[in-house]
């Protein structure tokens, strides 16, 4: 299991410095505006990134004004190194960003760099300059053993975002039956993803049916049938304990919608896991029973990818150790981000959980 170690961070929306350790499991939690989603984004940003639309990005998010902390007359550049344990030793990639007329970014550097355990010199493999994609993807398809990993690595390090549950979001539409490898940041393709997992491994998709239950008592199974006219489409159809009725994906409400997009991806094989795996606010429109369920699927996912979720509800904070903690604040006009200090939190936490403690303003990047 790779693990993203470390992350630095400068330069970045209201980031203007961050170097933090990550673990397996990471509960990121602090007030609104405190740079939680700012964090999110970031790891949107490499998504983007590695699929060759880091432009497009910058120019949907507002042009590099947007990314650089209080714009470039104030921030000139973007740097960030991740640092990933690999087996037998340390990956490290590593990039600037440096503004460019058109109120775009270009890379002022980008570099991948193995280092093996008791080894002092790391192997280095340096991507140039004044590029505006990564040549990551240009490195590993000619073979090149480091950018082929960081390829596998960083492509796998994903963001899901399952807030729209719209009448028109994507989730509730038709799908393209052959999009099913992985889920979409959006469970755009839910239906396609779990009539491959029904049709290759219904033990997974038999657990996951078995889980929705628990938290929709109403729901039997879904009905996944191909149409069209050469069936390469299919929506997320639906049946009711003890109805013939089928249903489709608008008669889900939206909380149950959510829910059964988180269970899809935590539940999923284990061997078919993201690299990393984020979710912003899985909390939105759930009940607190669901929301329990949600935190222990989490900490079991924890043991075979690694997870990052960025919350605002105690509910979810009950269900984690003080360990998998990540405090965002607010510190002037910048973003800091910090572990919690046990000693500091011990006498408190022999009376109230650590919920309690965050709504009581006791942590620091308390709600209120």
């Amino acid at each position: 299991m790779a693990i993203l170690q470390r992350v630095k961070l400068n330069g970045f929306k209201s980031i203007r410095s961050m170097d933090i350790d990550l673990r397996p499991l990471n509960i990121l939690i602090g007030a609104n505006g405190a740079g939680k989603s700012n964090l999110i984004s970031f790891f949107k940003m490499l998504n983007e990134m590695m699929a060759g639309r880091l432009q497009q990005y910058i120019g949907t998010s507002g042009r590099a004004q947007s990314l650089l902390h209080f714009g470039p007359k104030v921030t000139l550049q973007i740097e960030a190194q991740l640092e990933f344990e690999v087996g037998n030793g340390k990956d490290i990639y590593t990039m600037r960003q440096f503004h460019a007329a058109g109120d775009t970014l270009v890379f002022a550097d980008e570099s991948l760099s193995f280092l093996q355990s008791g080894h002092q010199r790391p192997k280095v493999l340096a991507l140039g300059a004044g590029h505006q994609e990564t040549r990551i993807s240009q490195q590993a398809d000619k073979g090149e053993p480091t950018a082929k990993t960081f390829w596998h690595l960083l492509t796998r390090c994903r963001v899901y975002h399952f807030h729209d549950t719209s009448a028109t979001a994507r989730v509730r539409q038709y799908s393209y039956t052959g999009d099913n490898r992985w889920l979409m940041p959006d469970a755009g393709n839910l239906a396609a993803f779990l009539l491959r997992l029904r049709n290759e491994n219904d033990k997974a998709y038999q657990r996951i049916v078995r889980t929705v239950r628990q938290i929709a008592p109403f729901f039997d199974d879904f009905v996944l049938e191909p149409s069209g006219l050469n069936k390469n489409e299919i929506i997320l159809n639906w049946r009711e304990q003890g109805s013939d009725l089928i249903f489709g994906p608008h008669q889900f409400s939206d909380g149950t919608l959510r829910a059964i997009c988180l269970i899809s991806l935590l539940m999923q094989p284990e061997d078919e896991l993201p690299v990393m795996i984020i979710v912003d606010e899985p909390e939105l429109g759930l009940h607190p029973y669901a929301l329990n369920i949600i935190a222990a699927l989490f900490k079991t996912a924890s043991h075979h990818a690694q997870i990052l979720v960025s919350t605002q509800s105690s509910t979810i904070l009950d269900n984690f150790d003080l360990e998998d903690i990540i405090v965002a604040n607010r510190e002037g006009k910048e973003s800091k981000f910090m572990r919690l200090d046990a000693k500091k939190l011990e006498a408190w936490l022999e009376d109230y959980s650590l919920g309690e403690i965050w709504e009581k303003n006791i942590i620091a990047g308390g709600p209120h």
